[in-house]
């Protein structure tokens, strides 16, 4: 059974702003593989089908790139990139 997801503050603070929502971030880091990220974190990252507008300009695929740290009792994500193309 996966451990349960927590957003930290610092991620919640860029849902906006990288577009992103908490089930995406979900999603991604219960299908996708888990790799090493820099300073003993965890990333994972996953295509999303978006057709849709970005800062003015029009893109077919969203990745979703959330940073992790798995503890005890639960993953915690400490920020999420997202890329457009």
């Amino acid at each position: 059974m996966m451990k349960p997801i927590r957003l930290s503050a610092h991620a919640l603070s860029y849902i906006e702003r990288r577009g992103f929502t908490v089930a995406e971030v979900q999603e991604t880091i219960h299908s996708s593989p888990w790799e090493s990220a820099e300073s003993g974190r965890l990333q994972a990252t996953k295509d999303f089908s978006y057709d849709r507008e970005w800062n003015g300009k029009i893109y077919s695929t969203k990745q979703v790139r959330p940073i992790f740290v798995e503890e005890g009792s639960e993953i915690v994500v400490v920020t999420v990139y997202t890329f457009y193309f």
